[in-house]
């Protein structure tokens, strides 16, 4: 697994550990993935680029960094219907830490939609 300067692990490795959880639908794309699709007039998730294009990012997970607190994982999920929410995004964080054992960066996970 590759990890960036932080020591955290890569968006996509996140995403990948988030997808793997029960009861998520699918990791929310964020506005600039909407209009970047808009733009380039390549549908989301299709796995096409245009040439020239940045490399793809993942969607609904997003490492922040801040002075006061240091990094953190910021993870928007959609979750699906007949699954509490409570239990996904517990399982979620679960999954996130299980990426980086060895330091405790807060992991905040968001539903934003059911399914």
């Amino acid at each position: 697994m590759t990890t960036t300067a932080d020591g955290l692990p890569t968006p996509e490795a996140i995403g990948a550990a988030v997808l793997g959880v029960e009861g998520v639908a699918f990791l929310r794309p964020a506005l600039t993935d909407l209009l970047r699709s808009a733009v380039t007039g390549v549908p989301l998730g299709t796995g096409r680029r245009p040439p020239g294009a940045p490399p793809p990012r993942a969607a609904g997970v997003r490492l922040t960094r801040s002075a006061r607190t240091g990094p953190a994982v910021e993870i928007h999920i959609v979750v699906l219907r007949g699954h509490r929410a409570l239990d996904v995004t517990r399982a979620v964080r679960s999954a996130v830490r299980a990426l980086q054992p060895a330091t405790a960066q807060p992991v905040t996970v968001t539903v934003t939609g059911i399914v």
